[in-house]
């Protein structure tokens, strides 16, 4: 129930209810807080009950931890009806990237004489465009902003 919380944590709930309740009344207080727990698992046991006898014979293994995204997808992956290890098996990130790196740099090189201030290929983007004309965009006015 609680698997998030260290010990630090702990150490610090227990100090903060001893200050905040007492010594003397803490017992009682962990006792209601267990009792509500209780009556709280309870009436979520018997909700899932009437669920499951509602839903009929065909639902008899139905478990509710499979409406949380995460545990269908597990089942899912584990499972492999849909196929889905072959696609996900399919894909190299890293071989497509190299790919694509190599492709624009392949394409950048013939034309990096022309265009590029330094000789290892890549564009010079701090240089200014040859023909202000050519600029469609309209100049930047700071006071307009």
């Amino acid at each position: 129930m609680f698997n998030d919380i260290g010990p630090l944590e702990l150490v610090t709930i227990i100090v903060l209810a001893v200050l905040v309740f007492g010594p003397d009344k803490l017992p009682k207080v962990i006792q209601d807080v267990m009792r509500t727990i209780r009556k709280i698992r309870e009436f979520s046991e018997s909700a899932k009950a009437d669920i499951r006898e509602e839903l009929g014979p065909e639902f008899k293994d139905f478990d509710f931890e499979d409406l949380n995204p995460k545990t269908f997808l597990r089942k899912q992956l584990d499972n492999d009806e849909l196929g889905l290890k072959e696609i996900r098996n399919g894909f190299d990130l890293k071989k497509e990237m190299a790919e694509v790196t190599e492709a624009v740099q392949s394409a950048d090189t013939p034309s990096s004489s022309s265009s590029s201030s330094s000789g290892s290929g890549r564009l010079d983007m701090t240089k200014k465009a040859e023909d202000p004309e050519k600029d469609d965009r309209p100049p930047f006015d700071a006071d307009a902003t």
